[in-house]
């Protein structure tokens, strides 16, 4: 099968290779060179090519291809800016395969074992939206043709962001509530909006297309600005709980457009039936029981940790809860689990967007402990393990990092295109790209996804 999805790709590589050196020499900026075996048949011997870095593709150029250090395979790319993704060769850059899309992305996008692709897709004409709207999440085959459909957008609910497929085929996804200057009344809100939106997560059933379970960011807050309102408590002493009056530096304190927390990556933990949510506008990892009933996520009981719908555990930002440790994210993206195909089994990685006074984003891997011990007036702050950042690496938006089976970490930066480094952090694949990129997936050249090349 591989070697089938090579004949494939070189072909277009060697067809790109051709019009590479037909450019004139200002086109070649870069005097590293590598050998390249490209095989145009099974059947004939290896004729040895020399590729010359950098190299233009499609829609960006190859900075630069370490082809002993970095893993073997294709990428797939989320271009938010073209409405785009595709598969793409690392050493040419050169696009694969492309999906048709009949809606503009909602920010995640990626391949299922099946081949299928997973997308969350942004609606036309949204009631409401902020940065990474959707509306509709999609199910594509590899000839785009749609297999399966889920829309919610109205004046009340907005899907957004990310979308996670579970191992039980039901779909997990960030949903943005409205809640109106009544609601935000009886609470003690501080902000002067008539309205705001707080998140959920939801369950869909792909087979029935019905909710079957949900979580509820309202039904875990707490206020500390009224005791004759509800949700009152004091905010250090209950960890467990979301601040809804808390503001960040990096934001405006009347934050007119309500969108007040902003969540924009979820990942799900397999072995311990855990949610992990990124928040951007708290600048902070949250993380969340599933093995809840949906009466008990609404409470602070029950479920597989004993504390309903409450956080687990949180981590990232301690100024949220008013607690003690360093603060290392300023704005945040993609948590993302390690499985146990990977260096790191357990661990989580993180990207850090560095949108205070730095102006540096970092991706960081976090030690997960065994048991979550959350509790107030107490560091709980993770160990970081590995970090990676250098000079210029600052993406204020969107961005991410996946680890490879070789070691190897693949850092999306939005603003820039994709990095793949080393244990050593030694830069092995680069490429910048023309647009603005959500993240990267890749697959290696036997994963089942991609079979569908060989069809």
């Amino acid at each position: 099968m591989r070697a089938n999805i090579i004949f494939k790709i070189v072909f277009f590589a060697l067809l790109s290779l051709l019009f590479c050196f037909s450019c004139s020499s200002d086109d070649i900026t870069d005097e590293k060179k590598i050998d390249q075996e490209v095989v145009e048949d099974e059947n004939v011997s290896p004729v040895p090519v020399e590729v010359v870095y950098p190299i233009r593709g499609a829609t960006g150029e190859v900075l630069d291809y370490d082809q002993d250090l970095s893993k073997d395979g294709l990428v797939l790319i989320n271009e938010a800016t073209y409405d785009r993704v595709y598969l793409m060769q690392k050493d040419s850059a050169i696009i694969v395969h492309e999906w048709q899309l009949e809606y503009g992305l909602g920010n995640d996008v990626e391949l299922l074992n099946n081949g299928q692709l997973l997308a969350s897709l942004g609606v036309v004409s949204p009631e409401f939206s902020f940065g990474g709207f959707g509306g509709v999440i999609q199910i594509l085959n590899p000839d785009s043709n749609v297999e399966w459909e889920y829309t919610l957008s109205n004046e009340k609910y907005l899907i957004h962001h990310d979308v996670e497929m579970l191992p039980n085929g039901n779909i997990l996804a960030i949903v943005w509530n409205l809640k109106t200057r009544t609601e935000l009344d009886e609470i003690g809100y501080l902000g002067n909006q008539e309205k705001i939106y707080t998140e959920s997560i939801i369950e869909i059933d792909p087979n029935s297309s019905e909710i079957v379970w949900k979580w509820d960011s309202w039904n875990h807050i707490v206020q500390n600005v009224d005791a004759s309102k509800s949700k009152y408590g004091l905010v250090n002493e209950n960890p467990q709980l979301i601040n809804i009056n808390y503001v960040d530096i990096l934001r405006d304190d009347e934050n007119p457009d309500g969108d007040i927390m902003h969540a924009n990556g979820l990942d799900y933990d397999e072995d311990n039936d855990l949610i992990y949510l990124s928040v951007n506008n708290y600048s902070e990892i949250w993380v969340i029981d599933h093995s809840t009933t949906v009466d008990e996520s609404e409470t602070s009981s029950g479920g597989r940790y004993g504390k309903g719908g409450d956080l687990i555990y949180r981590f990232g930002n301690p100024n949220t809860y008013d607690n003690k440790g360093n603060r290392l994210f300023y704005n945040v993206h993609f948590p993302n689990i390690l499985d146990e195909d990977v260096p790191g089994k357990g661990n989580i990685l993180v990207f850090g967007n560095g949108n205070g006074g730095s102006k540096q984003s970092v991706v960081y891997e976090f030690n997960v402990p065994s048991q979550f011990n959350l509790q107030p007036n107490t560091d709980n702050e993770l160990d970081v393990v590995w970090e990676y950042t250098r000079e210029g690496l600052y993406a204020p938006r969107v961005s991410g990092a996946i680890r490879l089976d070789n070691g190897n970490t693949l850092i999306t930066s939005g603003t820039f295109g994709v990095i793949e480094v080393t244990d050593a952090k030694q830069v092995v694949w680069e490429f910048q790209g023309d647009g603005f990129y959500w993240r990267t997936y890749h697959y290696n050249f036997d994963a089942t996804a991609i079979s569908f090349l060989t069809e």
